[in-house]
């Protein structure tokens, strides 16, 4: 099957290699091709379980289109510094998976907004978010079940909205309102603020507490809390709120569960190759200096580990030539190299 996929995948890029910019290729499970010229066209028009395959360029979306069915979408990366000619994938707006999109998923795409899940009271279940860089993952009901959230930078809080989920080796600012499923080996670098009070988080009067993870009945290890500022109280800052946890394993600044890793003692730009303020985004690297390789358990590239291309496992154009004319005969000269994705 995975040899299939990937031989599907290339005849998609060749197709792709020879046409006008932009064009989109949703392939059936059948093997079928269409080319769309927009993100909306595509998703509209695309029949249940395709494959919808973005080139380089930006692609925008309005919130009135919404998916209703199991659908792929998958970009070419977002890292300006891969491989792939045709450079990144950009999709300015959301994505809403609502209603009969059990089953989808998006990746190797910049997204300037969220991914949004299961709108009203739409159970959708089984969606997979991996190799992105987008502003949120946001669950809208708890009856949405297994929302894979694996291998992404994830710029602002995710919040499941009391659904379970599995988030695991992610760059991710912070964590709300999971439960069940499991929080392992990401790097959380933020916090929200939690109310029992109106007041507002700027308000000296109201009762409120700093936490970078809400969690309930959930699996929370290996995972690395990089929060060190304060917005207003640094006393009301905790690192977990919940009920129900396992907590095992998890490096901070402070006590963190059952066996934690503290190393209050140890700066955060000691402890990583290019900590860079803890910013979300690739120029950060995470990976442990050669004198801290003990705590390799810990952190994205612990567990499954962390794809650094963030690019999907389908062939991706490296070279390509097409001829400015055709022949004699009519033949367009058209050369490309392609290589596989890991």
């Amino acid at each position: 099957m995975k040899k299939i996929f990937l031989l599907t995948a290339l005849a998609v890029l060749l197709g792709v290699a020879t046409a006008t910019a932009q064009q989109i290729s949703a392939v059936t499970e059948s093997g079928e091709t269409t080319i769309y010229q927009t993100l909306q066209a595509a998703i509209e028009g695309a029949s249940d379980g395709s494959v919808i395959y973005l080139p380089g360029g930006g692609f925008t979306i309005s919130d009135d289109v919404k998916i209703t069915k199991r659908l792929t979408i998958i970009g070419i990366g977002h890292r300006s510094d891969n491989e792939n000619v045709d450079g990144t994938t950009t999709i300015t707006g959301n994505l809403w998976f609502n209603q009969g999109s059990s089953g989808s998923g998006v990746l190797g795409c910049y997204i300037t907004g969220n991914v949004n899940i299961g709108e009203g009271d739409a159970s959708v279940n089984n969606v997979l978010v991996k190799y992105c860089n987008l502003n949120s993952v946001q669950i809208l009901n708890n009856t949405c079940m297994s929302t894979f959230i694996n291998q992404n930078y994830i710029r602002n809080s995710c919040n499941l909205n009391g659904a379970s989920g599995n988030i695991t080796n992610n760059v991710i600012h912070s964590i709300r309102n999971i439960n069940g499923g499991q929080i392992v080996n990401n790097q959380l670098s933020g916090y929200f603020f939690h109310h029992s009070t109106s007041g507002g988080p700027y308000n000296p009067t109201s009762t409120y507490h700093e936490y970078c993870i809400e969690a309930y009945n959930a699996s929370i290890m290996n995972n690395v809390l990089t929060v060190t500022e304060y917005y207003y109280n640094p006393t009301s800052h905790h690192f977990i709120y919940g009920s129900g946890n396992q907590i095992n394993n998890n490096m901070a600044k402070g006590n963190f569960g059952d066996n934690p890793i503290n190393i209050s003692g140890i700066e955060w730009t000691d402890l990583f190759v290019n900590y860079n303020g803890g910013a979300i985004n690739p120029m950060s690297d995470f990976h442990f200096k050669d004198e801290y390789q003990q705590y390799s358990d810990v952190g994205i590239y612990g567990g499954t580990g962390f794809n650094d291309k963030q690019m999907a496992p389908i062939p991706f154009i490296v070279a390509k030539s097409i001829g400015e004319q055709t022949d004699a005969a009519g033949k367009l000269r058209i050369r490309v190299k392609v290589k596989a994705g890991e």
